[in-house]
């Protein structure tokens, strides 16, 4: 049996600059929005996507660009409001992942159109489904009205740039026979993609071994041996199923 080593799960650097943001039809209406800021048609925006969508990145270059803030949904206060808006501008991150501040929402959307500053909210739902239940009708309103610029799910174009992306990061360098045996085996999302690249670079930093196809195929099987499914190499997966959850 071959010898294994102790993977330590240590953090790589996922740069989230302009330059490496990996443009596609999934996306270009949302990098768009955010290289025209501030001739933007609103104040407030919301980008919505789902997990993995690239929402963070594009957030992220925002935020250089203006001088943003980047603050997750559930910490806003409605006393930290103003001071959140001392620069011109805000990221609003995960608008719906937990319960909607109401109070502190409705307030600073509303100062942001009284400063004439910007307000980049992220969000996994629409702002028009975020508004359903609400205690406060007029917040409601004002979320139902919020100009959203969606991102889709990736074409086979873009999951192949970011596979490679994702491995770069972590000093790998694959091949296309690795690349075309993996991409139509994994789950077909960015954030999916993420964690298959991760547990096979974990996986062959404990085998001691490089990342090739084959061990790519061996650790493919196992992972779905594990989960009690039938392996890569038993099933087919049509290359145009797209899977955005």
């Amino acid at each position: 049996m071959g010898s294994r080593q102790l993977a330590l799960d240590l953090p790589h650097a996922d740069s989230r600059s302009r330059d490496d943001f990996l443009p596609g039809l999934a996306n270009e209406a949302a990098l768009a929005l955010i290289d025209s800021w501030p001739d933007w048609p609103a104040r407030s925006v919301a980008l919505v996507g789902p997990a993995g969508s690239g929402k963070s990145h594009l957030a992220a270059i925002f935020a250089e660009a203006s001088g943003a803030p980047i603050l997750p949904a559930s910490a806003l206060d409605i006393a930290a409001v103003p001071g959140l808006l001392a620069g011109g501008a805000l990221v609003l991150e995960d608008l719906g992942s937990g319960l909607v501040p109401e109070a502190a929402l409705f307030h600073l959307l509303n100062l942001v159109g009284e400063q004439k500053a910007n307000l980049l909210i992220t969000s996994a739902r629409l702002p028009s489904a975020l508004s359903e239940g609400l205690s406060t009708a007029d917040l409601a309103s004002r979320l139902r009205a919020l100009p959203v610029v969606r991102l889709g799910a990736p074409d086979e174009e873009l999951l192949a740039a970011v596979a490679v992306k994702l491995f770069a990061d972590r000093q790998i360098l694959p091949d296309e026979a690795l690349l075309a045996y993996l991409l139509p085996r994994v789950e077909r999302s960015i954030a999916g993609l993420r964690d298959v690249v991760a547990e096979l670079d974990r996986e062959a930093l404990a085998r001691k071994r490089p990342l090739t196809r084959a061990l790519v195929a061996t650790l493919l099987r196992e992972r779905a041996g594990a989960a009690g499914e039938a392996g890569p190499d038993e099933r087919d997966i049509p290359s145009t199923d797209l899977t955005t959850g």
